[in-house]
């Protein structure tokens, strides 16, 4: 079960810029937040999200035709 929601965080963090925003300043809190929301993931998954370069989402993003992206319209 938890394979298939990290491949689904991924999807996300690639595709939800507000997503990928938040984790990318506050990578422990969002996926605290995820896990309080239902997603469940392995303390080996958690550490490995965390330790994950974050420009790899950043730069994963940028190759995504925006025809998939959801951008945030919040203001920074």
């Amino acid at each position: 079960m938890s394979q298939r929601n990290v491949e689904m965080l991924i999807g996300r963090l690639l595709t939800d810029e507000e997503l990928r925003l938040r984790f990318v300043r506050q990578p422990f809190e969002t996926l605290a937040d995820l896990c309080a929301r239902g997603y469940e993931f392995s303390r080996a998954e958690i550490d490995a999200l965390l330790q994950t370069d974050t420009e790899v989402w950043t730069s994963g993003a940028e190759r995504i035709s925006s025809r998939l992206q959801r951008c945030s319209l919040r203001p920074e």
